[in-house]
């Protein structure tokens, strides 16, 4: 049993939250005046932006950043989870600040980029690797592999699940949950404008945590000569919170897309390095055909990676598939990978990951039993959140029956205006970087303590 909450109190607490937080952000008050008149929005991508105004950032170091008005926060949003080595990593800047001066680009390739491939072979048990210069890039691309290797055009998505930005996976990431469809046919809803409607049929989205209806979906795709290249999806969901697969769950998804010749990719751009060494893959022990990369993997340079098996990857070494980019291997990106792989992101990072999630997880957990409120706290390794919801979410529809918005929003302020910064407005994680420590763990908690007694108090 929970508390019962006023969405009154919310909106009144929210309401003082905003004026607080906006009367400490003049500059980037006038940043943001100055930089729309020419940048769209003031933002280099519409993921940064905030009402009424973004917060436009100074510098990081550590675990902390500060923004253009002086204003000091723990990171917990750490650029989308891609900042787990924390700002100013010394071993990070080692590595770019020897590389710089034998050259930044050559679109050749270098000893670096064999041995990340060779690491990451060792992580996470593929043997083949590409790079790229996004997440959006290695699930483009690995698609694409799919579709040669299996040669068909339809492909399968998660209900609810983000994949990068490219037209064949804007598609079912958000929409009312009341008028998506049944299970076995869940609506094919475009992520915004610009996706076109030639392309919508051929992606097929389908439940997580649910074996029994993704097969009879390939079956009836199947019988209309429709078979699916392949399954793209997050084996932790991580998009709506965090949602995890249920026991079983993705041992059927490999025994049924093994059985019926589809190329299972896991696309790890959020989990992979962040909740464990082997990101997904090794934590829950499924292997899939292809792994997708990025955000954690290059120190905050942008790089992704694709891995594959050898039968899968055939195609782009035969020359059939072109998996293609100038800037794909950038020395400096690769030298800060291999640095982040070899000295940053050790077994003894990981274990801090542990000790740090436990510690918020178990913080949080007593906040929610000690105000009663509606919610639960979950995690693996770097990643972790509190879920603002009454029940267990396992898919989309159960996390749209439970989501609270509000809830989330009033959190975020309550974090901002006590020194801890989340990623804004988003059903988001917070994101661990090995500069954090257990102080910043107790900021959190404190933050998140204070909103709950004052939602709650009568």
């Amino acid at each position: 049993m929970t508390a019962s909450i006023s969405e009154a109190r919310i909106k009144e607490l929210t309401a003082k939250e905003g004026e607080k937080l906006n009367a400490k952000l003049g500059k980037s008050r006038e940043m943001y005046n100055e930089a729309r008149k020419h940048l769209c929005n003031g933002v280099a991508s519409s993921y940064q932006l905030r009402d009424p105004w973004p917060i436009y950032v100074d510098y990081g170091s550590g675990s902390k950043l500060w923004d253009v008005d002086g204003n000091e926060y723990y990171d917990f949003h750490n650029g989308y989870g891609a900042m787990v080595q924390g700002h100013g990593n010394p071993e990070i800047g080692k590595a770019i600040a020897e590389r710089f001066p034998k050259g930044t680009h050559f679109a050749l390739p270098d000893e670096d980029d064999f041995v990340v491939a060779d690491e990451l072979t060792q992580r996470f048990g593929l043997p083949k690797w590409r790079f790229t210069n996004s997440g959006s890039e290695a699930t483009m691309d690995a698609i694409r592999i799919a579709r040669a290797y299996t040669h068909r055009d339809h492909i399968m998505k998660i209900f609810g699940s983000y994949h990068g930005h490219h037209d064949a996976v804007m598609i079912s990431i958000v929409g009312d949950y009341e008028n998506i469809g049944d299970k076995n046919h869940l609506k094919k809803i475009p992520y915004g404008a610009g996706i076109p409607k030639s392309l919508i049929p051929l992606t097929v989205p389908v439940p997580f945590n649910d074996a029994d209806a993704l097969e009879a979906r390939i079956r009836e795709m199947e019988t209309d000569d429709e078979a699916p290249a392949c399954l793209i999806m997050e084996a932790c969901l991580m998009n709506m919170s965090i949602v995890p697969p249920e026991p079983g769950y993705l041992e059927k998804v490999r025994e049924i897309t093994k059985r019926h010749g589809i190329v299972l990719i896991f696309d790890e751009v959020k989990t992979g390095l962040t909740i464990g060494p082997g990101g997904a893959t090794k934590l829950f022990g499924v292997t899939p055909d292809m792994v997708t990369m990025a955000k954690a993997i290059s120190g905050g340079l942008p790089m992704g990676a694709i891995g594959g098996t050898d039968e899968v990857m055939s195609v782009v070494e035969s020359g059939e598939v072109y998996q293609v980019g100038t800037y794909s291997g950038n020395p400096l990106c690769v030298a800060a990978a291999r640095a982040n792989l070899e000295k940053v992101l050790t077994p003894e990072a990981y274990k801090l990951f542990d000790h740090l999630n436990n510690r918020l997880m178990e913080g949080c957990t007593e906040v929610i039993k000690k105000y009663d409120f509606p919610g639960y706290s979950i995690g693996f390794g770097a990643k972790g959140c509190v879920t603002f919801s009454p029940h267990k979410i396992v898919d989309y529809v159960t996390f749209k029956q439970g989501q609270r918005t509000d809830l989330n929003q009033l959190c975020w302020l309550y974090a901002a205006n006590r020194g801890v910064f989340m990623t804004p407005g988003r059903e988001e994680e917070w994101t661990l970087s090995v500069a954090h420590d257990d102080a910043a763990c107790d900021a959190y908690i404190n933050a998140f303590a204070e909103m709950a007694h004052d939602v709650t108090a009568e």
